[in-house]
């Protein structure tokens, strides 16, 4: 038992960078959990959580890619808010079906992007420039394509991309009445569940899948009691989360669009070709073009992706928020951008994780919560977001200094 932990130290240590920012997550739900009274932690807030934040997590997804590539992009609020507008115009105001609201949102993002990634990478200006000509311009062409005023309501069928659940879907478990916080509706919700175990075989597979390959090149690998105790603590995650959202409101549809995408660009960053030259691009540049990596390319399609999946966010955000309004999605960027970097993506490319920009966003919106919840006046909010993002950027400087990397 004694080597399991010098073995579980051995890794935290040699694995800071990625490892700190799952103790952090621990960290802070069981503080806010003691400061809410548990309430943090309630199905109700818990399903809130995901369904509030779900268009942050949908654009990291993105900028972990531009800031992998050695880029920033400070205008997907601004992007956000008119592929919003546009899809409200569409679907409001000129009354066409619901589902073209939905595409023109999508498809507007894409052509932002295909904007966007033309004067990064054929014209040569630096992303900071362009996507902060792109915050002002977007937010521009937001009021004027709204008229100045808010649009709303969207159809019903628009509403539920991001406020609709599958409830009933394979039928539910009787169950008893609870009170207090930890009230028991009377069913527990069928599907959700066995979600929630699908989840878990897929995750223990993979992992057992992983560590046979790596077995078979001789290299490294937890030991046996260690790999077990991280199959168990994950599995458990969860499961207890996908109990919570069974008996509260059942399984919200954008955390299955939200999941398909996590699953996609999981496999994106680390299985494909194009997944590794977005590391060698934001790693070493001179090396990646010596190498044959066409920079130009990879640049405008970074870009393309980053507009396609604020898209997507767009639908999803403007369909929570049932309407668009001319100053919505103000200041998103900011989130985004301190969800990847919390991630424990670096400042200066080639370093950052799918996993670390999901929990890095979720860092975001459980402090958020956990001080609204506490009645944090907004401006205290932000004072601590700021200090979050300040140190985890310092945390990076020092792991750098560290290894001996300028």
């Amino acid at each position: 038992m004694t080597n399991v932990f010098v073995e579980a130290k051995d890794l935290l240590t040699r694995n800071l960078r990625t490892s700190g920012i799952y103790i952090a997550f621990v960290a802070i739900v069981v503080l806010f959990t003691i400061l809410t009274g548990g309430t943090l932690l309630a199905p109700e807030n818990l399903t809130n959580l995901i369904l509030q934040n779900a268009h942050i997590l949908i654009m990291a997804l993105g900028m972990l890619m531009v800031i992998v590539a050695g880029h920033i992009d400070l205008s997907v609020g601004s992007v956000l808010a008119f592929a919003s507008a546009v899809s409200a115009v569409l679907v409001i105001r000129m009354g066409m079906p619901w589902w073209v609201g939905v595409l023109a949102a999508i498809l507007t993002g894409l052509i932002v992007g295909v904007w966007q990634g033309f004067w990064v990478a054929v014209v040569g200006i630096p992303a900071f420039i362009v996507t902060l000509a792109g915050m002002l311009l977007f937010r521009g062409l937001t009021w004027l394509v709204l008229e100045n005023v808010s649009l709303s309501p969207f159809p019903r069928e628009y509403q539920q991309v991001a406020s609709g659940f599958l409830d009933g879907t394979l039928g539910s478990i009787p169950l008893g009445q609870g009170q207090g916080l930890l009230a028991v509706p009377q069913t527990l919700d069928v599907f959700t569940m066995l979600i929630g175990i699908f989840a878990v075989a897929g995750f223990i597979t993979l992992q057992l899948r992983d560590r046979r390959a790596r077995e078979a090149y001789n290299q490294q690998v937890e030991s046996m009691p260690l790999f077990i105790a991280k199959i168990v603590v994950v599995s458990a995650v969860v499961l207890a989360f996908a109990f919570a959202l069974a008996y509260n409101r059942g399984f919200p549809i954008v955390l299955i669009i939200l999941g398909v995408l996590i699953m996609v660009y999981q496999i994106i960053t680390n299985r494909t070709v194009f997944g590794r030259r977005v590391y060698a691009v934001g790693g070493n540049l001179a090396a990646a073009k010596l190498s044959g990596v066409n920079v130009v390319k990879m640049n405008f399609w970074i870009f393309v992706n980053m507009g396609l999946l604020t898209g997507i966010a767009a639908a999803v955000f403007s369909s929570r928020s049932n309407g668009a309004q001319p100053n919505m999605a103000n200041m998103f960027e900011l989130d985004v951008i301190a969800a990847v970097f919390i991630g424990g993506a670096s400042t200066t490319g080639g370093v950052g994780r799918i996993t670390g920009a999901l929990v890095g966003g979720l860092v975001m919106a459980v402090m958020s919560n956990g001080m609204s919840l506490m009645g944090v006046p907004q401006s205290a909010q932000q004072i601590v977001k700021g200090l979050v993002l300040l140190l985890a950027v310092a945390f990076d400087i020092y792991n750098k200094r560290r290894a001996g990397v300028r």
